[in-house]
């Protein structure tokens, strides 16, 4: 009888310098050719629980561990990290930390060459994982130059091409485009049914539901409270922070009272003060690279909820760095507050514009959370009680109070993002930037953090990119649809959504919600979260 290739009984686990167990008592195995998803609010222990399966614990996180992990009948304990590297892939949340390598090919082929592989056998295999997940023309460009999404995509391949047994997904569609996120999970179920053992992290459930996983876990603080079909999944889990198909919310919401009414976004009259110009603006990266900014011409005026979407590597980032002068256009000009960026500092913009990163290792660096929100405001100049003032705000909008004396990289990715979102906060800008807010989030402190930020005043203006359709239905009143380089549409969200056609040349999908809202428009007049809609009536 073959042993599964990953047997898990009564684990525990407690860090150091922490007073309750991350995960407790957690059973289960996993099947080869088997997907599970495991789904639970942030902070529930589900990248802890990967971390024992990968060997990081308690080979780089200390702390307490009990229970028996086997790999294919073999304890894992007294196993060495280069060991069990070679039965268990890891995609891990943040790319920033697992790219190494100065170029793609490099970067993919580092695992094989670790291992000691035959150099005529490490091409084709990089080859064949660049190419399962479209990127094969990636191939010979330098890591430092691709999109968030892209590097998401190459420490995939570097994890494929290992050819592991077991293959460990932490939130592997957080920094993907639609369209991609769903080219990725068709490669993960392709795995599995050439006899890959899978395990997928992720928020983004409605998506895996589309691959139809085999097992799903759902971990509440630290416990298992289900394990079985997706059948069962949907009476179990809390619609308020698992984000479930719109329609499935809007049924089980009709079973509850009415939510309080948040509006989604302000009112935009076009009238409003400008901010912020874009006035033809070039970019390219180096002087033999083609553009990846081509032309833009766009303002941004008090009262803006945008939301920019489009593809991975389509310039979203590099154009919201240029508003802070983070970047220079190679031809055009930036206009903030009517004064050039090409000539002023980054210390000068952060004055109108706060920049939350899409990588939160690019920004964290302090010893403990509260030093970490106070660094901004204090390089601003501010008095020592609007400091404190602004970083207590700024801690209860992101839902992290208890965390301030912690070292900000010790907590998790998800924790992480919203700590970088907190420092901006605390430095109220006039208008806030945040890249991809929502990753490594669960759907109840997204909701939370948005809400919060849109009700207070002091921003006269919030850009966001994403690749959650969603956060732009809900929040934005206006979107910006970008494709290589170039603005495709741009208008109120019911407007520049409603062409799916576009939509989908832009590599963007439409979602279960907005479906829904599309069918409500006539009645609605605007977009709504599903909780909402399940109480208007038909």
């Amino acid at each position: 009888m073959n042993e599964s290739p990953l047997t898990i009984e009564n684990l525990t686990f407690q860090y150091h310098r922490r007073f309750e167990p991350a995960i407790e008592n957690i059973t289960f195995s996993l099947q080869a050719g088997q997907v599970m998803l495991i789904a639970g609010s942030s902070g529930c222990g589900k990248t802890t629980l990967m971390r024992c399966i990968n060997g990081l614990i308690p080979h780089t996180y200390q702390g307490a561990m009990s229970g028996s992990i086997c790999l294919f009948g073999k304890s894992v304990t007294g196993m060495g990290l280069a060991d069990i590297s070679q039965t268990v892939g890891t995609l891990l949340q943040d790319p920033e930390r697992q790219i190494l390598g100065s170029y793609v090919l490099n970067e993919v082929a580092f695992g094989l060459e670790s291992l000691g592989i035959p150099r005529d056998e490490i091409t084709p295999r990089v080859e064949k994982a660049l190419d399962r997940l479209g990127i094969l023309h990636l191939r010979d460009r330098e890591t430092f130059g691709t999109s968030g999404g892209e590097k998401q995509k190459i420490a995939l391949a570097g994890v494929l091409a290992m050819e592991p047994k077991i293959l460990l997904l932490d939130e592997p569609l957080a920094s993907l485009d639609p369209a991609s996120a769903q080219e990725a999970l068709q490669a993960f179920r392709q795995l599995a049914d050439e006899g890959i053992a899978v395990m997928i992290v992720e928020h983004r459930v409605e998506d895996v539901l589309s691959i139809h996983p085999d097992v799903f876990m759902y971990l509440d603080e630290g416990k298992m409270v289900y394990l079985g079909d997706t059948d069962g999944l949907m009476d179990v889990v809390d619609y308020r922070r698992i984000k479930l198909p719109a329609r499935v919310v809007l049924e089980r919401a009709r079973q509850d009272p009415a939510p309080v009414f948040v509006p989604a976004a302000k009112s935009h009259s076009g009238e409003d003060a400008e901010l912020l110009r874009f006035e033809g603006v070039h970019f390219q990266y180096n002087e033999n690279d083609p553009e990846v900014l081509k032309g833009l011409n766009f303002s941004v005026n008090a009262g803006d909820v945008i939301a920019i979407l489009g593809h991975n590597g389509s310039g979203k980032t590099t154009m919201v760095k240029h508003a802070l002068g983070l970047l220079k256009p190679t031809k055009g000009r930036v206009l903030l507050e009517g004064h050039e960026t090409r000539k002023m500092t980054v210390a000068q913009a952060a004055h109108t514009v706060g920049y939350v990163f899409q990588s939160p290792s690019q920004m964290l660096f302090a010893a403990t959370v509260h030093e970490e929100l106070s660094f901004g405001p204090k390089n601003l100049g501010f008095p020592v009680d609007t400091i404190d003032k602004n970083v207590n705000w700024a801690i209860d909008t992101v839902n992290l109070k208890s965390e301030m004396d912690m070292p900000p990289l010790a907590l998790s990715f998800g924790q992480q993002k919203r700590i970088s979102i907190a420092a901006i906060l605390a430095m109220r800008s006039r208008i806030l930037m945040m890249d991809e807010p929502t990753a490594g989030q669960d759907y109840w402190n997204y909701q939370a953090f948005m809400d919060a930020i849109l009700q207070m005043p002091g921003f006269d203006a919030v850009i966001f990119i994403t690749h959650d359709v969603d956060l732009a239905v809900i929040y934005a009143n206006r979107i910006l649809l970008v494709y290589s380089g170039e603005i495709v549409a741009d208008g109120k969200p019911q407007e520049v959504l409603k062409d799916e056609k576009l939509l989908r040349s832009c590599r963007v999908l439409p979602t279960s919600l907005l479906k829904l809202n599309m069918e409500y428009l006539p009645r609605t007049g605007r977009f709504f979260r599903a909780e909402t809609l399940a109480h208007i009536q038909s």
